[in-house]
């Protein structure tokens, strides 16, 4: 198509070098020119084709999973657990103070397929449920003796462990500590989304109603 416009462009050329001593002709012949060129490039167009939607990678997803355990609460406890032990001889009294550290969050390995879908703009992320993340969370190397008297056995003192332990998953696993962890975690993982361009993301939690 180029060729053939050249060579009719040059055969325009020297028809006008030849007709410059009638000033009708050359404007003539530069209208017909014009409306050849039109005519010539009616087929040809110029498009620009807008992709608005964003797909997650592969490798996107992988390095999200690869964050593992992501922890969203953090709560620092203590307990003051006590025994006694009563005998014709006299009582016996173990007090113990236990530390134990309780981190609530997600454990992304967890997540299952497609738990990351992406339509135009908006992707919806569904992530495991809150938990907590490390079950061993008193520091035993912490743990001390407060006060003791009398003759204790190692059972005696697992027991005392066993007792602040549930104390304390008890009352720092409660529903207002996962609500918060929930929300900060809502929180971080809409803000990381959106840092990879989406502009709407929905979090959900799995075994939780869409919030």
């Amino acid at each position: 198509m180029k060729k053939i416009s050249r060579q009719i462009l040059k055969i325009l050329k020297n028809t006008v070098k030849k007709t410059l001593s009638s000033g009708l002709s050359a404007i003539a012949l530069a209208v017909f020119a014009i409306v050849l060129v039109v005519y010539l490039n009616k087929d040809n167009k110029l498009e620009w084709n807008t992709n608005k939607g964003i797909n997650p990678t592969p490798a996107q997803i992988k390095s999200i999973e690869a964050i593992g355990e992501w922890e969203f609460l953090v709560i620092n406890d203590e307990e003051l657990i006590d025994t006694v032990r009563r005998s014709i001889f006299g009582d016996s009294e173990l007090v113990r103070i236990y530390y134990g550290t309780l981190r609530l969050g997600i454990n992304l390995h967890k997540t299952k397929p497609r738990w990351l879908v992406a339509k135009g703009e908006k992707v919806t992320a569904t992530l495991p449920a809150i938990e907590l993340l490390d079950e061993n969370f008193i520091d035993e190397a912490r743990t001390k003796s407060f006060f003791e008297s009398g003759k204790w056995t190692a059972a005696d003192r697992e027991a005392l462990y066993q007792r602040a332990y549930a104390n304390m998953r008890e009352r720092c696993v409660s529903p207002e500590n996962i609500e918060t962890a929930r929300k900060n975690a809502e929180l971080q993982f809409r803000n990381l989304l959106q840092s990879m361009g989406y502009k709407e993301a929905e979090i959900i939690f799995e075994g939780e109603k869409d919030r």
